[in-house]
Order: C-alpha cells, then structure tokens, then sequence
C-alpha cells in the first residue's frame, strides 16, 4: 500500500497533452512542449496544478513547469553543468564544494521538474551509489574531520521513504565530527501529503541540529495544504528556511516577492536566499540582468523588515560559498 505521498508522486502529470487539456490551454502549444519535453521531462503534481489558474497560459505556477521550444536554443554563455560540479565530485552521490559541508544527490527524482533546474543535464545515473556504495559515502565524511555539516539534496531527499532516510541519517549520527543535517527539498511545496507523521518523527528523532531549506518561488505556491504541512515540520524542531530562484515574468516584481516572504514568515518560514539564476543551458529564457536583480532586492530591503529580506546570492564555481550578488 503507497502513502498518498507516494501515490501523487506515481499519478503526477508527465503528458503534454494531458496538462493542456486539464488546465484548458490551447493545443498550439502542444508541439513545443512534447519537443521540449524529450530534452528534459515534464512532471507536475496534479496538486501543485490545481493552484494554477484554468486558460492561464502565463500563470506563474504553470511557466515555472511548462516545455517550450526556447529551452531547445543554444545560448553563449550558459552551460549544462554551470556550477562545474563534475570537479567537486570525488565518490558516487557526493558533492564536495564547500569547506566544513558536504553535499549528498541522494536522488535524482523530484516531485516537480521545475524548467529552470540547474541540475536538469546532472548525470544521476552516474552518481547513483547503490545501496553498497553509500558505505563509501559514509567513509569519506568520517574520514574528513572538518565537515561538520550534511546536506540531504537531489533530485529531492524528500522522494525517498522514511525508513531509507532514516537508516542513512542514524550512521551520520554516529560520525562524532557531524554537528548539523540540511535537507533541500521542494516536496512540502508541490505534495504537501509528504509531510505525515513518519517524516515528523524520523526528523524529531534526529540527534543532528536539523534545517529544513524548501523551495518556493511565489505566493500562489502557499495554499492550506501547504500552510498545515509548514505547520506541522516546525513542530518537528527543525529550523524552516526558504530559498527562491528570481524568474523572469514569474516573481521578478517587488510586490510579488514581498507578499511572498510575509506569506511564508506567517506559515514559519524564514527568507534565506534569493538566488539569480545559474545559467543552465535551457533555461535562458528565465534569466534576469544583474542590475534589475539588484534593484529589486533594494526595494524589498525598504519595504520589509530585515529578518524578512533573503539575501541576493549568486552561485559561482570555485567560490567558497554562495556569494552576495553586490560583490
């Protein structure tokens, strides 16, 4: 028997066709979609597309997942590996860019294919440890005495059951230099039935100090369902932050980015990030010059109070962290 996390996870939308006809948009996008769908697949949880508004072709929700042609186009100066990652990854599964932290793609399955993925061209099937090759994980943080800190990434952690993560994070306990566990995740987003009570105890039963980073992008993202699934992991003790991608004709105004952080500061999330795009090839079209990007974020400075502004970050290869797009 599947939870019913697990069973809108199997029943999201993978068929072009299928989105066009439930959200009533006309069939001439069709052909575009099915084409940019072979170069990275649609999947849209039919919860996450019941927030998105019927005959709306350009409804924020729905631009975020819908395949056009534009990701076909080869653009300068964007890249299918932008952050460089092959040089950070010395086993299967993980990823080693920063000091005191480790990155582990722990899957390369998601509850949603968001088009801007930056990770859309990662190479999971090479990165797949196997069940034996987790050991080998295990081994290289245990053998490194300066990282103090686990981040849970993907793909989505949150795809993988309870009971697998679970058994994984009791042998990172055990590894005395380990202080802290980050999972990255976008599942309490678009299926919020992730959140049941077998996550809640396995994340309130973590030994490790636990952050919890989801992934939303606008406010219309934030419905009931996902306000009682918030609700209920910071009942867990896991601090809830948030990081968002700034996208092109989807939040890039200040009122839609300042009604987003009061929306998710009112359901206990914390603004973290805001990141400008990393410049995965497909993705261009979502992208946003350097200086709008900054004036947007002084705007939201002046009109919210501090702990509600992200900060403005770029990701860029070789960078010891992420770094602050003023610098």
């Amino acid at each position: 028997m599947k939870n019913p996390w697990q069973k809108a996870l199997i029943e999201a939308i993978t068929d072009p066709k299928e989105l066009l006809e439930v959200l009533e948009l006309p069939h001439d996008l069709l052909s575009e979609m099915i084409n940019a769908s072979k170069l990275f697949p649609l999947k849209v949880p039919r919860s996450y597309m019941a927030r998105m508004q019927k005959g709306n072709r350009h409804d924020p929700l729905l631009l975020q997942v819908l395949p056009i042609d534009l990701e076909e186009k080869e653009v300068n100066g964007y890249a299918k590996d932008p952050l460089e990652e092959k040089k950070y990854n010395p086993v299967p599964g993980l990823l080693h860019k920063y000091k005191s932290r480790v990155l582990l793609t722990m899957t390369g399955v998601c509850g949603v294919h968001c088009r801007f993925c930056f990770r859309r061209h990662f190479p999971y099937n090479d990165n797949n440890p196997g069940k034996s090759g987790w050991n080998d994980v295990i081994s290289y943080i245990a053998n490194d005495t300066s990282i103090h800190e686990v981040i849970l990434s993907g793909g989505d952690p949150l795809a993988m059951n309870d009971h697998l993560l679970s058994d994984f994070t009791e042998k990172l306990a055990e590894i005395p230099h380990l202080k802290r566990l980050r999972i990255h995740t976008r599942m309490p987003i678009v299926i919020p039935e992730r959140v049941n009570d077998e996550l809640i105890t396995w994340i309130s039963q973590l030994s490790l100090k636990t952050t919890v980073v989801i992934h939303c992008n606008h406010t219309n993202e934030i419905d009931a369902d996902v306000k009682l699934g918030l609700a209920k992991l910071a009942q867990s003790g896991a601090l809830l932050l948030n990081q968002s991608v700034l996208l092109k004709n989807i939040n890039d105004n200040v009122e839609t980015l300042c009604e987003l952080s009061e929306n998710l500061f009112a359901a206990g999330v914390l603004p973290y990030y805001l990141h400008v795009l990393d410049k995965v090839q497909g993705a261009a079209h979502f992208d946003i010059d350097r200086d709008t990007a900054k004036q947007l974020h002084v705007e939201l400075t002046a009109r919210l109070s501090g702990y509600l502004v992200p900060r403005l970050v770029k990701t860029t290869p070789g960078a010891p962290a992420k770094l602050s797009i003023y610098t």
